[in-house]
Parts: C-alpha cells; structure tokens; sequence
C-alpha cells in the first residue's frame, strides 16, 4: 500500500525521490514525504498534500546524492505531518521509511520508553529508528538486523544514517521490495515503476534478506548477513507504459486499453483451437480435481465469482469463492484432489499471500493468476498465468479485472477439454468467437457519448442499484464497486430475484437502476423484476445484448454487440466502468486516487 523509494548515486537524490514517487501514487496513499543528507545535515519534508506540493520545499535545499522517500497510508495514527515518513530516531540521526505493519509495537513502544526514548507520532514505524540507535555499535548492517529480531508483523525498511551519508540499507518481510541497479546510482523501491525512468535492471529482495547500496556498489545478505548473489533481472515495461499519453487521466486510458489487453490474452494462450498453458500440473491430475477454490478480494473476487459461474456450467466441478481475509481464518476444508485459484492484479494482495501461504503447507495444487511478473506471489506459486494488463496505475481496477475474466474463461475452457466435460465442438465454438471479442469491445468503447450523457443525469444521486441474473449479476457487482470506490456514491448490487426480499423498501421515486440483461433464456423473469421497480419509482435503464429487449419496460436502454453468453462480461463491465468515471468527473473528484483507498493492498 505504502510506496518506497530510496537513492544513492551521482544524481540530485531531491529530484529522483520527488521522482519516484510521483511513479508510487497510484498506490494511494495520504501523506508523503523525503528525507536527504546534505553537507552531512538531514533534511526531512513531508506533507499531507500531495507529492507535488514537495517540490517547492526541495529547490530551497542543497544538493544531495542520497535520501529516502514515501508515500503513507495510514495504519496507525491519521494522516497527519507527524505520523507521516520517513522518521527518524531522538537523536535525529537514524531515518526510516516503512511498508507494513509493526504488530507488536505496543509492547516495543513501552520497553523504549523505559530506557528514554520519547515519541512523537502515533504510528507504528517510530519504534523501528530508535531501535536501530539502541542497537547500533558502529555497523548499520548489524544494527538493522538486530532490530529485525524483535519486529513482528511485515515491513519493507529503507534506512539510512547521517553519519554515513554514502550508504542507503534495507532489508523486507512479507512487503515488496525492489533494488534498481544503475551506473554510478542505485535505488530501492515498492516497485520498478519507481525507477524505470532510470535503470530496467532490477533484483528482487527476498523474504528476511538484506542489502547495502552505495553508489558504485550493491551487496545482498542473506538473514545471517553472509553474503549472497541475487539475480539480475531486466524489466521489458518502457517507461511510456505508464503515462497517461494524452488522456486526462490514468482510468480512462487504461478502460481504453480493454480492447489490446484482451487481444494480447488470446494472442499469448490461444492457438487456433489449442490452449496453451505452461503448468506443473498434469491433465491426469486435472481430471482428478473434485473441488475448486478460488480466492481473492475486491476486484479480483468478482473475477473469481464469474469464473465459478463458468467453471461450473463446463466442467460441472463444484467451486467455491472466498475472500481471501476469511479463508485463512476459518480453517477451510481442504483435499489433495482440490485444487486452490489465487487471483491478484499486485501480486502482492497480504491477504491472498497469507491464503496461497496455507495452501502450500497443505500440499493442495494451486495456481495463481497475476498481472505482475515477480511479485510475491509469482514468486511464491508452483504454477502462474500471467493476465496481461500491463502496468495499471490507477487505483480502481479495470483493464486488470478485465484480463483476469478473459484469462479465466480460457482456463474453464481448458478444463473442459481435459476432462471431456463438455461438448468438443462448442467448446471449439467458443474460441473462434472469442477471437471476436476485441472488436466487440470496441464498438463499446466507441459510444462513449452515451455513458457520459447518462452518468451526468445520474451524478447528483446518494443511492444507485445495479441488477442482474447469474453472469450479469456478478457484472452488477463490479458495477456498483467500481461506483462507490471512485464517486462515494452509496450503491448497492443485488440478484435480480434477491431484490423484493427486503431490498426493495429501499427502491423510491427516482431511484437510479441499471439492469444488466445478457441472457436470453431469463428475459422474461428480468423484465418481470424491472416492472417490480419501476412500479415503484425506479428509473431504469438497461445494458443488453439482446437486439429484440422490450424498450418499453425501461427509461432508458444501451445496446451491446453480441457476443457468446460466457464471454458477455467482457462487453458489458465496460459501459459501468465508463459511467463510474464520468460520473466521478462530474462531481469534480480525484479520479486515479479515490479517498481512504490503495493500489496494491500489503497489508492485513
């Protein structure tokens, strides 16, 4: 959630920390701020304004060729100058950045405090800097690791010392955290967004490592600081990737990017009527597979709903959706003929790692479906199919969701082959109409008009329903999320048949509703449910592939290119993605950086 950077090198470190974090805002976060040396004195700024708003402050300062960097969202203690990063130890000499969580600084806080130390924000992170000057005996290393010892929970930890004004230490557990390898410069970051404009090599830091940068050199340790290689790897993400490249903002250019993330899905797996997946796990072992859970959170849940739908209609295995915050606790029932679906836009969900954690341990078959190469995740899974959204920066997801649904369908179908489930030919069917499915977006895309038009009708709204039967339900839920999380305007998803059993006291004159109808074989149950609202004041409008769809029955209808009924989600997500976005525009809101909320959630 949080966003690190930190630099050492030949550069002015002000403007490449300012830099870099500019890259990390769409993590999301509350507060920022950067600490540099220079001439030997610490310089520390921070703000609850956003990044840019530290610019000013840093042409003042002098040169500096060393600092950290962050971007906060608050955990313990408000967003606030006092509880935002880095912090720096009593004496002012020690300065931390930190991702994660500290679980046990209650206690750390207390036996701190008894040998003198005072404190002066609310967060967690304050116990970590006075530590390392309590540990500290002339070796930041040593004294970096010491405090390790005592730290539960996780964290990703950019140090640095005054008194030492050459050399940047960090270390991770259960946060992520990358080195950049440059010449005559290195860096440390949450992610190699940070520091692409600089270098595309990169080492990953593992669980509980550490590392020593200075400016010609970089050293890994392993927890028993014994010196250790760390591969190299070399990010083929250009830096154009992530920038909005002439739309206003990131979520609008990256709904647009629907059309080639779903090309570049089928282009990667799909060969004529051949799926084709590089897994560990044989088609022996698939045909054995009794049960099916799929894990994850917000977003990516909702994929996993869809993906239930599907699975089960082709394969006719049972499978299970959870979120990834209960599944963990609840000691779930699991078999060695199960097999375990994680899915992640990050990478790094804390909840869903924790979760694919315990799947391990059992020896349960799983495979993760990520967006982004060697993250935690990757890293951590025997299996991985790679989404292929690319880079996507703004904090309410889109083209990831959109990927995640496309890849999932290819996965049923592949199932389905395995185990001769299903019938071969529609299954064949079902590929070549898939093939269809960028340029049915397209045309979606391309009526962008009339999604303004309604989201301007609807913006002065505080309640909003979205409605669907199966497959268009699970739409209405990232519909009605993809609202909330960037309008703040109350709304609420509900099967179509669910509504009259209590919801519907909610429904008055005026109320906005959008139906979600895609399946021929219930249009008559769904206008039956529409006529049960309208009737009481609803104002309906509908989103259809269906041509023949009694217009009469609605206020107002928007029509979608047909497509086969497991794929109908990847058309008719788009028109809500675009009216959450207009309707955001509308009322004059930050679009890419909703309130309260974080990309890439590390946290429990």
């Amino acid at each position: 959630m949080c966003g690190i950077i930190g630099y050492v090198g030949k550069n002015d470190a002000n403007s490449v920390l300012i830099d870099g974090l500019r890259k990390l805002e769409y993590r999301g976060y509350d507060s920022c701020g950067i600490a540099t040396i220079s001439n030997n004195q610490l310089q520390v700024m921070k703000t609850v304004n956003r990044i840019d708003s530290l610019v000013p402050c840093t042409q003042k300062l002098g040169t500096s060729n060393i600092g950290i960097g962050h971007t906060r969202w608050a955990t313990h203690g408000g967003a606030s100058e006092k509880n935002a990063h880095p912090h720096v130890d009593n004496s002012d000499r020690f300065v931390v950045v930190h991702n994660g969580i500290i679980e046990n600084y209650l206690e750390l806080r207390k036996e701190l405090a008894l040998q003198g130390y005072k404190f002066y924000s609310e967060t967690d992170t304050e116990v970590i800097p006075n530590l390392i000057a309590m540990n500290y005996d002339g070796n930041l290393l040593e004294a970096l690791k010491k405090t390790t010892n005592v730290l539960e929970g996780s964290y990703a930890l950019g140090v640095i010392d005054t008194k030492e004004p050459e050399v940047l230490v960090a270390t991770k557990k259960n946060s992520p955290l990358i080195v950049g390898l440059g010449e005559n410069e290195n860096f440390i970051a949450s992610d190699f967004s940070a520091v692409l404009k600089y270098t595309d090599a990169v080492s990953i830091l593992d669980n509980n490592d550490f590392v020593v940068l200075t400016k010609e050199d970089v050293k890994f340790y392993d927890r028993n600081l014994n010196l250790k290689q760390n591969a190299v790897k070399y990010i083929d993400t250009n830096d154009g990737d992530i920038e909005k490249n002439g739309y206003e903002h990131f979520m609008l250019k990256e709904i647009n990017e629907n059309t080639i993330t779903v090309k570049k899905t089928l282009d990667s797996y799909l060969d004529g009527e051949e799926i084709k997946f590089n897994l560990n796990i044989k088609p022996k072992e698939f045909k054995n597979i009794k049960h099916i859970h799929i894990v994850a959170c917000g977003t990516a849940m909702h994929a996993g709903l869809n993906a239930k739908y599907v699975i089960e209609k082709l394969t006719r295995i049972p499978v299970n959706v959870e979120v990834a915050s209960e599944f963990r606790y609840k000691n779930p029932i699991l078999d060695k003929d199960d097999l375990a679906i994680f899915i992640s836009q990050s990478g790094e969900t804390a909840d869903t790692l924790a979760c694919l954690e315990l799947v391990k341990q059992e020896g349960i078959k799983h495979i993760s479906f990520v967006n982004v190469k060697d993250s935690t995740m990757d890293n951590l899974s025997e299996n991985v199919l790679y989404t292929k959204a690319g880079p996507e920066i703004a904090v309410a997801s889109t083209k990831a969701y959109i990927a995640q649904i496309m890849l999932l369908d290819l996965f049923a179908i592949y199932l389905a082959k395995i185990n001769k489930s299903y019938d071969e030919e529609k299954l064949n069917d079902m590929l070549k109409s898939a093939i269809e499915i960028p340029n049915a977006i397209q045309e979606v895309l391309e009526n962008d008009e009339i999604y303004q038009n309604y989201a301007e009708r609807i913006s002065y709204t505080s309640d909003m329903f979205y409605l669907g039967r199966g497959l268009d339900y699970y739409v209405a839920l990232e519909g009605s999320l993809k609202l909330k999380e960037i309008s703040y305007i109350h709304s609420e998803a509900m099967p179509f048949g669910e509504l009259k059993h209590g919801s519907i006291a909610l429904i008055e004159e005026g109320t906005p509703a959008i139906a979600i109808a895609t399946d021929k074989k219930m249009i008559d149950k769904t206008v039956s449910n529409i006529k049960e609202i309208k009737a009481r004041g609803a104002d309906v409008m509908a989103i259809t592939t269906i041509k023949d769809f009694p217009e009469d029955v609605v206020d107002e209808i928007i029509y979608l290119p047909e497509v086969n009924e497991i794929f109908s989600p990847l058309v008719s997500t788009i028109p809500l993605q675009l009216i959450a976005y207009h309707v955001t525009v509308e009322k004059g809101l930050d679009v890419d950086k909703p309130r309260n909320l974080a990309k890439s959630v590390t946290v429990e």
